[in-house]
């Protein structure tokens, strides 16, 4: 059985920022280039859930670099692949921690 992919409302409006930052300050090429790699991580995961590291920053969550500028961290199950957040990776590691207690369980 192949698992959903499923988003937090705060990782899939991270994600739609992200897309259309990528085609409006870069390309639509550049913007379907990151699809594409995202789509082929998710692929991976939906067959081999545990082949990302676990977050060593946040328990319960496993992290999956896209580009190097982009990371996202998820969960699963039997069912689904829960992408709890979309990370920046220029950003300050320490903003992951603010993350709700409830999307890490």
């Amino acid at each position: 059985m192949i698992r959903a992919i499923r988003f937090t409302k705060s990782a899939a409006t991270k994600l739609e920022n992200l897309l259309i930052y990528l085609e409006i300050e870069w390309s639509i090429k550049d913007k379907e280039n990151f699809i594409r790699k995202l789509d082929k991580s998710f692929l991976q995961i939906q067959n081999y859930p545990d082949s990302f590291p676990s977050s060593e920053k946040i328990k319960g969550l496993r992290k999956c670099v896209v580009t190097k500028q982009t990371t996202f961290f998820y969960k699963y199950s039997e069912h689904a692949i829960n992408v709890v957040a979309l990370f920046d990776n220029r950003q300050n590691p320490d903003s992951m921690k603010n993350l709700p207690k409830n999307l890490i369980r």
